[in-house]
């Protein structure tokens, strides 16, 4: 056979990946829909990098914060992130009116939202001078949700979703890596730790 005939047909049996797929689907039902009217982070600008699971991470969260759900606050953060797990806010009401809270309260609950965050492992803060959260560092969501489902705070089937899609986009291994980090710091506890004391009983003298 043929070298360059084999090639083709390699090439032609090669699997395509999601992209790819998508946009040969999009040709052939939407051919006639104008560009224009298509966001895409290859051609628009204005875009954050978010994890997929970000849909499931916001149900485990609104579970834990009802009256006014804390999901949408941490959406509101990542999509004011420069690329980057560090967010710098100098106007909080500008992320409470983000995150959907009105009126004269709106900062103030606001922060609550942002406390509850915190309180489950979501971001980590640091005082500045706009408030509490002047600086606030964005931790892994898939991390936090695993931490989260430790201390049974995630429903069972949101968690078995949870852990059925990081398979499918194949980010595992953000929770493998945690568990291993477990571990570690588990064994370094007990390197450091004093060995324990001997029980030395008294020895009895017999009367005389």
């Amino acid at each position: 056979m043929d070298l360059s005939m084999a090639s083709v047909k390699q090439s032609s049996k090669k699997r395509l990946s999601r992209k790819e797929r998508a946009e040969r689907q999009m040709q052939e039902l939407f051919f006639d829909t104008q560009r224009e009217l298509i966001w895409t982070r290859t051609t628009n600008d204005g875009y954050s990098t978010i994890p997929r699971t970000f849909p499931i991470v916001m149900q485990a969260i609104d579970h834990q914060s009802k009256g006014t759900p804390a999901g949408h606050t941490l959406f509101c953060l990542w999509a004011r992130s420069p690329d980057h797990p560090l967010v710098t806010i100098e106007n909080p009401a500008i992320f409470a009116h983000e995150a959907g809270f009105s009126g004269e309260r709106a900062v103030h609950t606001w922060r609550q939202k942002m406390k509850k965050l915190e309180e489950l492992n979501f971001i980590m803060s640091v005082k500045g001078a706009s408030g509490d959260y002047h600086y606030v560092l964005l931790l892994n969501p898939n991390v936090a949700v695993e931490r989260m489902h430790q201390k049974g705070l995630v429903q069972r089937e949101l968690y078995i979703r949870f852990k059925d899609y990081l398979g499918d986009i194949g980010a595992l291994s953000d929770i493998d890596d945690y568990l291993e980090m477990l571990d570690r710091l588990e064994a370094a506890k007990k390197k450091l730790a004093p060995p324990p004391k001997k029980n030395v009983q008294a020895k009895k003298t017999k009367p005389k």
